[in-house]
Order: C-alpha cells, then structure tokens, then sequence
C-alpha cells in the first residue's frame, strides 16, 4: 500500500521512473513496514495477555501512536532541507527526498488504520493461537529478552561509561571524517574514456595529424576492448589550435571484457612514453556532471591575479611542485607561454620615404602567409576555394621575409626586408579569465586510491606554500561541484539535526527527552564512517545523504524507549526502574524495525553491475550504521535517560473520568506484572 503511494505521489509530483527515484523505493521498502511492525506486536502483546481483539486493536494503537507519529514525523522532517537546497545537490535528490517522505507518512498513516483492522480481521475469534514455530522459538527469545535486561541492569550500575561510549564516538566521527577520502563520486564504468593529446606549441597541423594517427593506431592494437574510437585533430570545441587533439573511445559491455574501464585507462598512461611528440592525457568521465564543468582532470585549481607577469613568474614552480606530488599522475595548465611569435614592426618612417603605405605592407602579409580565402571557382561541376598563401618551403623561416616584396607609389617593387624588423619571442596562446581575473588553471590526474579531496588539499598547501597575498585561488570543474557538494550536504545535515530537535521537542514538550533521543545520531554516524572505512569507500555525496538519512531512522529506536519510560513514570514508577523496563519491554519492536531498516538497505550495499559504485556506499552507510548504533543505543540510551529525564506526572485524580480512572488502575496491574 505504501510502495502504491509513493508511486502515486511521484505521479502528482510529474517525477519519472528514473535511477533516483527507484532508488528511493528501494529504500522505502524497508521502512515502510517499521510502523506497521510496532504497532502490530504492542497489538499482539495486548491480545497474549487475554484482552479481547477489538480492545487490543484499539488501545494498543492509541498506546503506540505517540510514537508512529513522532518517529514518521521525524524521518519526513530529515528530507527537508535536502528538497530545498539550492544547486545540483538539490536538483539530484529533490525527488528522492520526497519520494522516500511521503512513503514514509502514508506508512505512519496505513500502520494507524489499516494495521488494525488488519490484526482484527486476520485474528481468529479465539484468540491468537500458538504454533510449532512459536513454541520452537519463544524460548530463545525469552531468553534474548531476560539476557538483555540483565546486562543492562548491570550496565546501568556503570552507566557513567555511556558518556565514554559517546565521547568515543564523537572522537571516531572527528578521525574518520579526516582520514577517509573525499570525492564527488565514485566513478563508474561506463564503458567509454576519452583522450586529450597536446603538442608544443608552434606544431604545425600535419605533424599533428601524424602524431594522433600513431596514437590512434596504437589504441587499435593495444585495447582489443574498444568498440568506437572518434579522433579529430584540431577541434574546436577545444582550445582551436592546431597542436591539439582529442579522441573518444567507446568499449564493449564490462561483462564482455576482462579489463575494468579504469584498467585500460591506467595502461593507456603507462604507455604514454611511446609518444614523445605528444602529451597524452587519458582520463575517465566523472559519474555527475554539471553543465560543461563535469570534463577534464578531476582536480581543476585555479590560480587569479591581474598581474600576469606574477601569474608568469609563479606557474612553473607551481607545475613542478606538483608534478613531484605523488598524489598526481598528470599536471597540466591552460595558461603558457611557450608559443613562438614573430613581431613584425614596420619602419614608417622608411616606408614613408620609398612610398610604401603601412597598409600595403600588411596587406602583402596576409596573400603570402594567411592562408587567406579569396573567392572560388567551378570546374567540371565541382566547386574549389581560392587560397592565398605561397608554398611552405618559403615560408617556414622568418628570414623569408626579404623573399617578399610590395609596390610603391611609383610601381616599384621595395623588399619587405628593408622595411621591417622582426623580433622572435615566445608569448601565452590565449589568455585565460576567472571571476574578471586574470587566471591559469591547473588541471591534474589522480594516483591510483586517490580522491578529488585529496588532490584539492595537497593543491591548497602549494597554493600556501607559493603565492603571495595578492593572488586569489579558486576551484573548477568536478573540484568546484565537489565543495559545493561538500558545502550544501553539510549544511542539509546541520538543518536535519536542528530541525528533528525542534519537531521532538514540540511533541515531547520537551526540551530534554529531545537530547536523549538525540544521542543515537554520533553512534550512527560513527558506524557508518566504520563501515565506509573497513570496506573502502570514501565520502561522497550519496554516503553523505546516507548519513542525513541515519538521523531519522536510529532517532526511531530512541522515542520508542523514552516514549514508553514516559509513560511508565506517569504510572508512578521511578525513573531508573522505567528506563530498563521500557528498554526490555521495546526490545522486540526495535530489533524487527532495525534489521528490516538494514535489510532493505542490504541489495544497495551488495549491488553488482557496472553502475553500482554509486548505490554501494549509500546501503553501506545505512546498514553500518543501523546495525552498529542499535546495540549502543540499547545500553546508553536507557543510561542517558536515567541521568536526564524529568519526573512525569500523570494528570490528577480529579481531572480523570471514570474510565480512565480504570484504565490507569489496570495499566498499573500490567506494569506491576511486567515488572
């Protein structure tokens, strides 16, 4: 019924069936049924005890319902911020975030009226009646239940340590969240790679072509998996000039091929030695991509001063520090200043003199040398351009120019020799702009194991290290969505937290009972960077909206105990005695709803297939941190509340009607029996 809601809410949404969406399905299929879960077993604890289905039906959904609500509410609350975030972070889990909410409350809702009637409906008049299974298993139950009650009777004797548990876990969450690695996201196979190739500047374009005809014929021989390759020398979609080149080359499926797509793109950069000529930079597509930001290396550190001799003076010492990092593989920067030029600056004076006009000069320049287009001409119903230009042998050394020559005013043919002066240098190609600076942007290749965030850190020190106050740096391409990610992720997780505080404490009218909910949330979070870490996974933005989604679900296990220990000290118990009952009395319902949390996480975790990189640490980080918090939150939990919790009173004797006077008189008898 759930799942058909939620299908029903992205219908009204206009959502697609699309990777996210499904993925949020997946996810809902194991929280869904939590609701249903705990109402159901209070119904059936009611139903053991001998009260009548009916009554069972309805007092053990008006008991539980605080919680249904509390913690439906709670896990809704979590998607909030992400639906509204501004940027691609927003864009990519706007609609997994309300897909997996609404699922949520119309389970709340479905687990409130449909769960019922069905445990009333499904229940023989009799009674419930126990089977061979039953009999087989309630003994080890029992006994799971007296065991844990036992240990945490004990434990509460040196309940202190559970401030030492979370102080630990706060330590790991401070440890981990350095050591693990930081990235965008995790690249996938998409059977496809692409290849830019650079020259020195000044290579003319049939040497090019020559170059990126060897490479292309060894990509041929060399990677039997290829299925297209596409090269175009001189692209324009590139830099224009003619001492670049790209290629794209696409594989056949990855279950057709023994070599990973990241496999072949290493070999490719171990043999890049074969191409002296070239510079050969291999590189795999990033799995998101924003706009024309997602191409290139994935670390792209930008360097900004309007001083461009500075720019000039301290980009080489840039590249070699980092070229002799070994956390790179590839540096390379936009910015150089190696291309050869030949200034030419005409005498006036002389030209004046010999009756040359400035314009002529320039004029008989660009016919010798522009590879100028002058007209065209039909032949045998073809049609061919006109081109200026003489013939390379006379025009490859600037010494040519006294070979040249132009009219005067007289009909004299002058030498350009005896006119001109030529200056050889070298100059930048193209000048590049950042934020209205004047920018170079060093792009560079990653090591193997290592991640964007590492590569940002390491380009920040040499930023440190090397440029003065008056340069400003910035990030590009993937390195820019990464900190956005980074930036927007972590004030979505900030959000979460404050904003499940304010729901708890509104509905608990409690500024307390909140706190001791909220100490689950640092053992999650710890557990999941435990479980990211033992199986090598690093942080990235589906890990960290993982971790936003832990917030609602551990709080789940928290108001189920504090919610019940409240309502046992309205019964006049103290509230050491109510925080170890209510956690024995709430261990079934929170063993069922957290490995049904897990469990549903598991197919995400353990995903196969050339997409999967991306869903893996999302069900890691969920699964690790279910299952790590749920045996903490057991033991500290309960100890927490003993230290924090307020004493609850019931309403007053004269304010309560005679049923409820009953009421609380028989729930008195059941809590004296349970204890």
């Amino acid at each position: 019924v759930c799942l058909i809601g939620a299908f029903f809410i992205m219908y009204v949404f206009g959502f697609t069936i699309n990777v996210l969406t499904l993925l949020a399905i997946v996810l809902a299929t194991g929280l869904v049924v939590d609701d249903g879960i705990v109402v159901t077993e209070n119904i059936y604890k009611k139903m053991e005890r001998g009260m009548n289905k009916y009554a069972a039906a309805r007092e053990g959904s008006k008991e539980i319902y605080f919680a249904v609500i509390s913690t439906s509410i709670t896990l809704a609350v979590v998607f909030l911020p992400i639906i509204f975030l501004e940027g691609f972070v927003g864009r990519l889990f706007r609609e997994f975030g309300i897909v997996v909410a609404g699922a949520v409350l119309i389970s709340a809702l479905v687990s409130l009226t449909l769960t019922p009637v069905l445990n009333v409906k499904l229940t023989p008049k009799s009674g419930p009646k126990h089977g061979w299974f039953y009999h087989a298993t309630e003994p080890f139950f029992r006994g799971m239940e007296n065991g844990y009650k036992s240990w945490l009777t004990s434990f509460m004797r040196v309940r202190w340590i559970a401030f030492v548990i979370i102080a630990a876990c706060i330590g790991t969450i401070v440890w981990l969240g350095n050591a693990l690695p930081g990235e965008l996201a995790p690249l996938e196979d998409r059977s496809q790679f692409r290849v830019s190739v650079s020259a020195p500047e000044g290579t003319a374009f049939e040497p090019m072509e020559a170059g990126m005809d060897k490479l292309q014929k060894f990509i041929m021989d060399s990677i039997p998996e290829k299925k297209v390759l596409v090269a175009i020398t001189s692209p324009g979609f590139m830099t224009g000039s003619v001492n670049s080149g790209y290629m794209r080359v696409r594989l056949v499926d990855p279950k057709d091929r023994t070599r990973s797509q990241s496999e072949i793109v290493k070999y490719l950069q171990r043999n890049t030695w074969r191409f002296p000529e070239l510079r050969v930079f291999p590189s795999e597509e990033q799995t998101i991509k924003v706009g024309r930001r997602g191409g290139g290396f994935p670390v792209q550190f930008v360097i900004q001063n309007n001083n461009s001799e500075k720019i000039r003076e301290v980009l080489p010492k840039f590249l070699e520090r980092a070229g002799e990092n070994p956390i790179f593989t590839i540096v390379d920067a936009d910015l150089k200043f190696n291309k050869p030029e030949v200034r030419v600056e005409v005498d006036r004076l002389k030209a004046s003199e010999l009756g040359v006009r400035v314009a002529d000069v320039s004029e008989s320049l660009q016919l010798a040398l522009s590879n100028r287009r002058l007209g065209y001409f039909i032949r045998e119903g073809k049609q061919y351009q006109v081109i200026a230009q003489v013939e390379r042998s006379n025009r490859d050394d600037p010494g040519d120019l006294r070979n040249f020559f132009v009219k005067n005013n007289r009909g004299q043919s002058i030498s350009l020799d005896n006119l001109v002066t030529i200056t050889e240098e070298t100059t930048p190609p193209n000048i590049y702009h950042f934020n209205r600076y004047k920018s170079a942007t060093i792009s560079a290749n990653l090591a193997d194991g290592k991640t964007v965030g590492d590569g940002i850190k390491e380009m920040q020190a040499i930023a440190d290290e090397l440029l003065d106050e008056s340069f400003v740096t910035s990030l590009s391409g993937t390195s820019r969505d990464f900190a956005e990610s980074q930036g927007n992720t972590n004030f979505a997780l900030l959000m979460a937290l404050a904003l499940i505080f304010l729901v708890l404490a509104a509905q608990f009218e409690s500024f307390i009972d909140p706190i001791i909910i909220m100490v689950t949330v640092p053992m999650a979070i710890a557990g999941a960077l435990l479980s990211l870490w033992v199986f090598n996974q690093s942080i990235n933005i589906f890990s960290q909206i993982g971790m936003i989604m832990l917030i609602g679900l551990v709080t789940k296990n928290g108001i189920l105990i504090v919610e019940f220990a409240n309502q046992m000290q309205e019964k006049g118990m103290r509230k050491y005695r109510a925080a170890i009952e209510a956690s024995a009395a709430r261990l079934r319902p929170i063993l069922m709803t957290s490995l049904a949390m897990a469990l549903g996480a598991l197919p995400l975790a353990v995903s196969f297939g050339a997409a999967s990189t991306s869903r893996v640490p999302l069900g890691v980080v969920i699964m690790g941190g279910i299952l790590f918090s749920l045996f903490l939150t057991l033991f500290v939990v309960p100890a927490m509340y003993s230290y924090l919790s307020t004493k609850k009173k019931g309403l007053p004797e004269e304010l309560l009607t005679t049923e409820e006077k009953e009421k609380e008189r028989e729930q008195n008898m059941q809590a004296s029996e349970l204890i």
